[in-house]
């Protein structure tokens, strides 16, 4: 949740200048340039055909998470769950940093009774009630808040310079947006246990997906167009089956696995309620691309 280490950030903050990853994908259809609402403060937002791209955008804070970065991107992501010209999400930052970690300076005089009484940190996690399939892109620096960020998100893409870790415990803390409990899902215990008991064992992009904690490593520059072209895949197909596909691999987080079994079952059984099950299936027989209409 928290950047621990600020003076190795800052070195490398100022050996390398703030870089946009927006160049090699080309867009078929209604792209537009990134842009900066007079309504954002931020974030960058913009969409690539179907796709919705939304950009951490405090370079002179790498990107660290605070309150009103939070109010935005709930607020941007549910507008965008909303529109039905957009069918899946990418969430990145910048070259630099993905999110260095939670902004300290924000936090450091909270005390106990308006944690609990305001639930503190709780609105962080509302980018799980998202529907639509989202991928993070990663480069940089995904600490704290920002792997655990990332770790909310359905995919993750890591540009070949990411570093993911849990540096919490430096700071007298412990992880309090899903990094004890998401990591430990995705890479095991022991390797969680390393990262968060000692604050000071990151993964490389290859070691994170080693791990099982990303999808692909990819080069930096590379990172954010991949990451486009997935979730135009995505966006491309029925949008009511995807959305059952990604309800029934987050059920399986939840429940034990008969209990998983049975609700993937139901919707399957479901799917044949659909015409886009119909069409799928006929243009498979009749070896032709299926056309669905959501429905």
């Amino acid at each position: 949740m928290f950047a621990a280490l600020r003076q190795p950030l800052a070195r490398a903050a100022a050996a390398k200048p703030l870089v946009r990853s927006f160049s090699a994908y080309n867009p078929i259809q209604n792209a537009v340039s990134p842009t900066k609402s007079p309504k954002l403060e931020y974030l960058l937002t913009e969409t690539r055909g179907r796709v919705g791209i939304v950009t951490l955008h405090r370079p002179k804070a790498l990107n660290a998470l605070c309150n009103g970065l939070f109010v935005e991107l709930n607020q941007v992501l549910k507008e965008m769950d909303n529109n039905a010209d957009i069918g899946a999400i990418v969430l990145t930052g910048s070259e630099r940093a993905f999110a260095a970690g939670a902004d300290i300076k924000e936090m450091k005089d909270r005390n106990f009774i308006e944690n609990y009484s305001e639930n503190f940190l709780g609105h962080w996690t509302q980018i799980i009630n998202i529907r639509k399939p989202i991928v993070a892109a990663v480069n940089g620096f995904a600490l704290g808040g920002g792997c655990e960020l990332a770790m909310m998100c359905d995919i993750i893409y890591a540009g070949d310079k990411a570093v993911f870790g849990q540096p919490e415990i430096k700071l007298g803390t412990i992880p309090g947006a899903g990094g004890t409990q998401r990591l430990v899902k995705a890479v095991g215990k022991s390797k969680a246990m390393e990262m968060c008991l000692t604050g000071s064992v990151n993964l490389t992009a290859e070691e994170a997906e080693r791990a099982g904690l990303v999808s692909r490593v990819l080069p930096a520059d590379q990172v954010v167009d991949e990451a486009v072209k997935t979730a135009e895949k995505i966006a491309n197909l029925s949008q009511p089956i995807v959305q059952m596909v990604k309800d029934a691999i987050n059920q399986s987080f939840e429940v034990p696995l008969a209990a998983g079994l049975t609700f993937e079952r139901r919707l399957f059984h479901a799917t044949f309620g659909s015409n886009d099950q119909k069409e799928g299936m006929a243009a498979f027989a009749e070896k032709r691309k299926a056309k669905f209409t959501n429905n």
